[in-house]
């Protein structure tokens, strides 16, 4: 999947599950629950030892979904998720090491930012939809709107403090393309086998970007 197709991708789908996984063996009946309420993007991000046995077996066994893998923050890591079959890539920074990776790995990416000195890198890189992190951390909707003065060709993902309460200060703003956000698949959800509690969480939050964007 090319760089245009990977952010129209998640544009449409608009509100991105960013799953801490444990057990590797419980993530397609968990993709099933989040495509079910109607969210087909699932980034896994490397934060567990399980979290590349989970994303090959999403990306083999549920087509429905867009496996993202997140938090990427080494070339070498690059390589992990390529291999076990991500189409796209998320990292919490910027790194021009990894920029480099991905590009030979032809893999869509959002860096992370959270200044205009990180924007002005991800700019210089080519990179202009990037994800906002830790979004609420480093001043929310408004910091989002100073951004934009200085670097108009950029739409964001925020990430990071981001839930149902918060959801339409972000999507208010037009440089913001889609949210990211862990409240659609917690943890004790998961660890509990509620694939039920994930379908149903997703598919509020669905139906308020739906309402929100039309």
């Amino acid at each position: 999947m090319d760089e245009t197709a990977a952010i129209a991708r998640l544009k449409r789908c608009g509100v991105i599950p960013v799953v801490v996984i444990e057990d590797a063996s419980r993530a397609v009946d968990l993709a099933h629950a989040l495509v079910a309420g109607g969210v087909d993007v699932v980034e896994v991000t490397l934060r567990r030892p399980a979290a590349l046995e989970a994303l090959a077996a999403i990306a083999k066994s549920v087509p429905k979904a867009l496996p993202v893998a997140g938090t990427v923050v080494t070339p070498a890591q690059v390589a992990q998720v390529r291999d076990a079959g991500a189409e796209a890539v998320v990292s919490p920074g910027f790194s021009e090491s990894v920029d480099e990776a991905l590009r030979k790995a032809g893999l869509p990416w959002l860096p992370g930012v959270a200044t205009a000195s990180d924007c002005m890198r991800a700019v210089a890189a080519g990179r202009t939809t990037a994800k906002f992190f830790p979004a609420e951390q480093a001043g929310g909707p408004p910091a989002l709107k100073a951004l934009s003065g200085p670097f108009p060709q950029m739409t964001f993902c925020p990430t990071g403090g981001v839930g149902l309460k918060n959801l339409g200060d972000y999507l208010a703003l037009p440089q913001v393309i889609c949210v990211g956000g862990s409240w659609l698949v917690p943890a004790d959800a998961i660890a509990a086998g509620d694939w039920k509690r994930i379908e149903t969480l997703a598919r509020e939050a669905k139906d308020a970007f739906a309402k929100l964007r039309g």
